[in-house]
């Protein structure tokens, strides 16, 4: 067999899966209109339930959504929470039965993924890439105040206006990823399904709100020194690269370039380890903080505030 062969045999393949999983999500995944504005949304559960972006709905509480097959249906708001940039809707009629989902949890940098929405207003579009990096932290502003939607998965699958909202799924056809295109700075991202976004999606069912801690840092995954893992035991910690003016990490004294190594007691090592952390229990108490900086580890006590979308 020649290399172009090869080649030509390889491309196909990728094209079979990418082709597959388009096939098998795309029934699942809806347009949203909302006043002047729209998005994508998934449907999550068959009674209904589909997911959206939080920044897709604002403030609505209603509109509508057009499925792969043409039907429309319209839809209540039914909660959002801003802080992980997620939001629940529910149609009435017979909407398809909900997509499958996944556990980004156990993504690879490297992997195939597949992003199905409506950007520019053009349903059922498709791109593909891999995942670029893992456990991203990215810092919006909305309106007046400045949010950090933690632990995003960041891919090179092309995103537009209208993708938000979105599929992102692995070649397997799980869902595992609520696209954004909320950055603005060229990349693709997407809010990971997995067991803490599974916690926020439940709650927002039953309540139609998550009471959320807001600590107000943007950081990325870091390894430890030598010393400093061989005395804790710890491997990783999380690398401020942004603290938000005003918020409670600024107030406790929180610097970027600190590596944050535990969070109320427990080790961190990457956004996700974080937001673990930030759920209303915490609201308004005494949260210790353990950093390093420069070599010296520095304790300081966080009050997070209650996130207000």
């Amino acid at each position: 067999m020649s290399d172009a062969d090869s080649e030509h045999d390889a491309f196909d393949a990728y094209s079979r899966l990418v082709s597959s999983t388009a096939r098998s999500v795309t029934p699942h995944v809806a347009a949203v209109r909302l006043g002047r504005g729209g998005g994508s949304a998934v449907v999550y559960a068959d009674d209904g339930f589909l997911l959206t972006n939080a920044h897709v709905v604002g403030h609505a509480r209603e509109g509508t959504a057009t499925f792969a097959d043409g039907a429309e249906a319209e839809f209540d708001v039914v909660g959002t929470d801003p802080l992980s940039d997620l939001a629940v809707v529910r149609v009435g009629g017979e909407p398809p039965e909900a997509a499958r989902f996944g556990d980004a949890d156990a993504l690879v940098v490297g992997q195939l993924v597949v992003a199905i929405g409506s950007p520019l207003g053009f349903a059922g579009s498709v791109t593909a890439g891999v995942v670029s990096a893992l456990g991203r932290a990215l810092p919006v502003r909305q309106g007046n105040a400045a949010r950090v939607i933690e632990d995003v998965i960041q891919t090179d699958a092309a995103l537009n206006p209208g993708n938000s909202g979105g599929a992102l799924a692995d070649s397997a056809g799980r869902v595992v990823g609520i696209n954004t295109a909320v950055a603005g700075i060229g990349l693709g991202l997407a809010v990971p399904i997995n067991a803490t976004t599974r916690r926020i999606i439940d709650t927002l069912l039953v309540e139609g709100r998550v009471r959320r801690a807001y600590l107000g840092i943007v950081g990325v995954p870091a390894p430890l020194p030598d010393d400093v893992a061989a005395r804790t035991g710890q491997t990783a910690g999380l690398r401020v690269v942004e603290v938000v003016g005003g918020g409670p990490a600024h107030r406790a004294g929180i610097k970027p370039g600190d590596l944050v190594l535990t969070v109320g007691r427990e080790q961190v090592a990457d956004a996700q380890g974080v937001q673990r952390q930030l759920f209303a229990e915490v609201i308004g108490t005494r949260l210790p903080v353990t950093v390093l900086r420069g070599g010296a580890m520095v304790d300081v006590i966080a009050s997070p505030t209650e996130l207000v979308g």
